[in-house]
């Protein structure tokens, strides 16, 4: 199994913001991985931090992820289907990750954790304003041990603020942000979407600010905080929300399957009850839409001739397309639409995702192997680059499984010690073998 031993077996050499030779992360099969020399910390629990740290180690970044001793990340029991005391989320957020069970209230597992600060070069937090300050962590006391260090922190409303120092979740991020508003049928009151669309939206602009801070340390030398709060993160998603009512006086709804002003983009009905959606919309596309329908007139109609057009005729459209939709099963609507190059889908679930030849074309879906689980299906790594054939590379460990490895690698931790904080609970993990492996 790849393990961080191995990743720090490799020295890459060249400029260091570690000191000495950066360790190059390696695949197994020995190819460098694209931020190979890059070392994350990542504290913190639930989504968004993690969710920044599982993208950041999806490109390669070695990623420490610290753990409370005993209960671990809530994601290792979260879900709503557990296999056994297995979650199914947790191999998920937690791939590519090294677990480190450290009691961050304990004096001596701050400690520590300075230690490691020391060696890594981003740290990911998402604990509330002022939680690492009352234990010593403070942005002022990271930088006396690592003076380039990068902090991104992800809270609900950011460090700043009258809001700042409230409990956030991305719940609240959605409905503060503005998408909760705008979500669902306009006869229902609002509603979510399907997956935690708040913290993820929080994780991907953390993990974009420390691409960007690493980035600019290469020209300064200088390390920052990232200020990650998740309203702004669904806020900056929200397109021309804030001007339309500044500028107009106009308040977005909720359209439910639609967008207002925007046709024809719909799901319309099919002969054999498989919904299809058609989206043809842009003045390029319509036309093929009319031809493939047999009514190509409808292309010159003054109604529909033009975006702004079919946007005011918008529900006239959209029925007129539905009875002829109605008329023909799925598959060959679909066969007609791909021939006239009319961009239309079907709505996938699981079971269409992991049957369908194309996400097996692009291996968008890969296997990794679960211990008693077997193997273990999941999402690969998004985007994908002519230079790397990047995917997960192990999933999410046990709690603890890398704590003597990794403090006895990046820190002067000797074993007699690890066992004496193990056993009075700062930290958590196998005892080491005499030779000096986890056991």
């Amino acid at each position: 199994m790849y393990t961080i031993l191995q990743a720090m077996a490799t020295d890459f050499h060249g400029s260091s913001q570690n000191g000495g030779n950066v360790d190059l992360g390696m695949y197994p099969n020995g190819g460098p991985l694209p931020l190979g020399d890059v070392r994350v910390l990542e504290m913190g629990q639930l989504l968004a931090g993690p969710f920044a740290g599982q993208l950041l180690g999806d490109y390669g970044c070695e990623v420490i992820k610290i753990e409370a001793p005993g209960a671990g990340d809530p994601l290792r029991q979260w879900g709503r289907h557990q296999p056994g005391d297995h979650s199914l989320w947790w191999p998920v957020v937690g791939r590519n990750k090294r677990s480190v069970a450290i009691d961050l209230r304990s004096q001596r597992g701050q400690g520590l954790v300075r230690k490691l600060v020391r060696k890594v070069d981003v740290i990911v937090e998402n604990f509330r304003p002022g939680t690492l300050e009352r234990w010593g962590l403070s942005f002022e006391e990271l930088k006396a041990e690592k003076p380039d260090i990068i902090l991104v922190r992800v809270t609900g409303y950011g460090q700043t603020g009258p809001y700042a120092r409230r409990p956030g979740y991305g719940s609240i991020g959605e409905a503060m942000g503005g998408l909760r508003y705008l979500t669902g049928d306009p006869s229902t009151p609002p509603t979510r979407v399907g997956v935690s669309i708040g913290d993820a939206l929080a994780g991907m602009f953390a993990a974009i600010g420390a691409l960007v801070a690493l980035h600019e340390r290469t020209r300064t030398g200088r390390g920052q905080v990232v200020d990650v709060a998740l309203y702004e993160a669904v806020l900056a998603l929200m397109e021309s929300l804030i001007p339309e009512y500044a500028l107009r006086g106009t308040i977005r709804e909720r359209s439910g399957a639609v967008l207002p002003n925007v046709a024809p983009s719909n799901v319309y009905p099919t002969a054999d009850g498989v919904p299809l959606i058609i989206a043809a919309n842009q003045d390029t596309v319509f036309p093929r839409l009319a031809e493939a329908m047999g009514a190509p007139e409808l292309a010159a109609d003054e109604r529909f001739s033009t975006h702004a057009a079919r946007g005011r005729h918008q529900a006239t459209l959209d029925d007129m397309i539905a009875a002829w939709t109605s008329a023909l099963a799925a598959e060959e609507l679909e066969r007609l639409l791909e021939q006239h190059e009319v961009p239309c889908g079907r709505i996938f679930r699981a079971p269409e995702m992991l049957a369908d030849p194309h996400f097996a074309a692009r291996e968008a879906i890969v296997r990794l192997p679960h211990p008693e689980l077997g193997a273990f299906p999941m999402q690969s790594v998004v985007p994908k680059f002519s230079e790397h054939r990047l995917r997960p590379r192990d999933l999410g460990p046990d709690l603890g499984e890398h704590t003597y490895d990794v403090l006895s690698a990046l820190t002067d931790l000797a074993p007699n010690e690890f066992e004496e904080l193990v056993s009075s609970g700062v930290l958590a993990g196998p005892l080491p073998t005499p030779e000096g492996a986890a056991s």
